[in-house]
């Protein structure tokens, strides 16, 4: 089906979502840090990124999210996140933040399939 990339520093999260993912026929290759990531990402060029927020830096995730904008990567970003719900700060996709949707962790497998297969038919209509 297609290729997804998580980029996260939890080797669970990947785990889990990879668990996921690949039971829905996607294949998943994975990074877990800005570097690994972003280079996962331009020399793969997955359908679809997942990334974390906070990684080794509470920024992290944000961080590469602009840088691979800013090189023209327009593939969906689906951003994984625990930080509103550690300090109660709400955010949304937008200039500051080029995501396409942020899900709480922990994401059931129902729902992180659901966000993907959208973002993934949107990606495919948008073409």
């Amino acid at each position: 089906m297609s290729l997804i990339a998580i980029i996260d520093d939890d080797p669970d999260i990947i785990e889990a979502s990879t668990l996921v993912l690949s039971s829905k026929g996607h294949k998943v290759i994975s990074a877990n840090n800005l570097e690994d990531g972003f280079s996962l990402v331009k020399d793969r060029n997955p359908e679809l990124i997942i990334l974390d927020v906070m990684m080794d830096e509470p920024d992290d995730g944000f961080f590469l999210a602009q840088r691979l904008r800013r090189e023209g990567v327009k593939t969906p970003i689906l951003m994984y996140t625990s930080v509103s719900k550690t300090i109660g700060f709400e955010y949304g996709a937008g200039e500051m933040v080029p995501v396409d949707e942020f899900v709480e962790k922990p994401i059931s497998p129902d729902q992180l399939s659901e966000k993907v297969a959208n973002l993934l038919r949107k990606n495919t209509e948008g073409k």
